[in-house]
């Protein structure tokens, strides 16, 4: 495995454990005021990171504005609050094996924005993994459909927030990985604020008393410094150094993270867990190699690409 698969990594294994630490701060504190703290203290940090080594020149947007905002808005605001409101509906274990089929939705993504057609095999497996997801969250048992509800609803539409992010990445190569965290960061905290403001007004979230903001500094430390700071640039460095498809890839060891911390508290999973877990990131990783694999060439040479030498090339994972 290239070196440079080591940055989506260390972002995968920080929002798996990001799911069960999450869940235990927003018993204190709503989704929408969590994301506020996490974001805003995020943000400044990023900030003074890219002013210190690119320069203050490096937090112009270069005309590109309206891109940032919307890419923000999608990957930081989108994402962080449809997935702390999942968390409530929700278990950990679920949403994180949902935001599995992050390389699908960016696959899809490609297709729609790049005029890249995915094959019928992908498209098969795609459906494939998604009968996965049911059979984690119901079980084996028709009756658990009932259990497939708005949290989960609401953590897929973090996931497509996220997969626009991860795509909109490759349309700033002249952008580092860190001026584009920053940047996207930035307009995302604005967005998250204005609807954490509204939420509180209309009465829908409430402001945390300093008691409660107390009892999760712990959690907002790792959700501010590991999940939010140091991911989001591992994942960002990863996207450059590997290509957006290749980097989403990594996304399918986030339900195997979030299983095993569920493991180490105690929980057992049942035999048809294991499957649809099984079946979903099988099903994700086929799907990102066929997807992927050019087209057989009759008279071309046998040849061997190195890992991370050209953005196309299947990340292996294990």
């Amino acid at each position: 495995m290239s070196r440079s698969a080591g940055y989506p990594l260390i972002a995968v294994t920080a929002w798996g454990l990001l799911f069960a630490i999450a869940t235990r701060a927003l018993r204190h504190v709503d989704a929408f005021n969590l994301t506020s703290a996490r974001y805003a203290l995020a943000s400044l940090i990023l900030l003074g990171l890219l002013a210190g080594r690119e320069g203050r020149a490096a937090l112009r947007p270069s005309g590109r504005a309206a891109e940032l905002v919307l890419l923000g808005a999608a990957g930081f605001a989108g994402f962080n609050l449809l997935a702390n409101l999942a968390l409530s509906h929700t278990t950990p274990t679920n949403a994180a094996l949902i935001a599995a089929t992050t390389p699908l939705m960016t696959v899809l993504i490609r297709w729609a924005r790049d005029g890249v057609r995915p094959r019928p095999a992908l498209l098969a497996l795609i459906g494939v993994a998604l009968l996965g997801v049911l059979l984690v969250i119901t079980k084996g048992r028709l009756s658990g459909l009932s259990g497939f509800g708005s949290g989960d609803a609401l953590m897929l539409g973090s996931v497509l927030g996220w997969a626009l992010y991860t795509h909109g990445s490759s349309r700033f190569p002249e952008f580092s990985p860190l001026r584009y965290a920053t940047l996207t960061a930035v307009t995302g905290t604005a967005t998250i604020l204005l609807a954490t403001v509204v939420a509180d007004l209309f009465g829908w979230q409430h402001l945390p008393s300093a008691a409660n903001l107390g009892r999760v500094w712990p959690e907002l430390t790792y959700l501010t410094l590991v999940a939010a700071v140091l991911a989001v640039l591992a994942w960002n460095t990863g996207i450059r150094r590997l290509g957006a498809p290749n980097t989403a890839l990594f996304m399918n060891l986030v339900p195997v993270v979030a299983l095993l911390v569920a493991v180490v508290q105690g929980y057992r999973p049942g035999t048809v867990e294991m499957l649809g877990m099984a079946v979903t990131v099988g099903a994700i990783a086929t799907a990102n190699l066929v997807g992927r694999r050019p087209a057989p060439a009759p008279a071309a040479a046998p040849h061997t690409h190195q890992l991370g030498t050209r953005s196309e090339q299947p990340v292996h994972v294990g």
